[in-house]
């Protein structure tokens, strides 16, 4: 969700802005490293960079510390006995976020829903709705039929 909010026109940030705007943002020691990996496998160059490294300067960086490493090993354990999975990134993210009771605001949620004791902000349904409406659309769409199109994508005649 933190790369959302840097790009200008994702509509994704639109449905975050709510759960953010005014709010201490706290972002994880995980997600910085995640964020640097794509900056560098990218070859951003410096500008970019730079611009990157003070979108972070202006949020709390959520760091490591002895009682996370308890909280992510434990969450790891629990998920276990249950037969759960969750990608190790990921369960530092939310191990960050359990330990501070930090509600964790993301656009993942099948990665998150099922961590005991997160609290988990997304909109997620929301844009896999939309979005499997406009498949289901342009499948039905017949073609060269342009009256089956949707309203905004028609230009005004004359």
């Amino acid at each position: 969700m933190f790369s959302y909010l840097g790009k200008s026109g994702d509509t994704r940030a639109t449905l975050y802005r709510p759960h953010v705007d005014g709010k201490l943002l706290g972002v994880s020691f995980i997600t910085v490293g995640e964020v640097l990996f794509g900056a560098y496998k990218n070859k951003w160059g410096s500008a970019k960079l730079e611009q990157i490294k003070a979108r972070l300067r202006s949020v709390t960086i959520v760091p490591y510390d002895w009682a996370i490493c308890q909280t992510y090993g434990e969450l790891k354990a629990r998920l276990q006995e249950i037969g759960k999975s969750v990608a190790d990134n990921d369960l530092w993210i939310a191990a960050c976020a359990v330990r501070h009771s930090i509600p964790l605001v993301s656009n993942n949620r099948a990665h998150f829903e099922n961590i005991p004791g997160l609290v988990l902000i997304s909109e997620a349904p929301i844009v896999a709705q939309v979005a499997s409406q406009q498949k289901l659309f342009k499948d039905q769409k017949a073609p060269d039929d342009s009256e089956s199109e949707p309203p905004s994508s028609k230009t005004p005649s004359s």
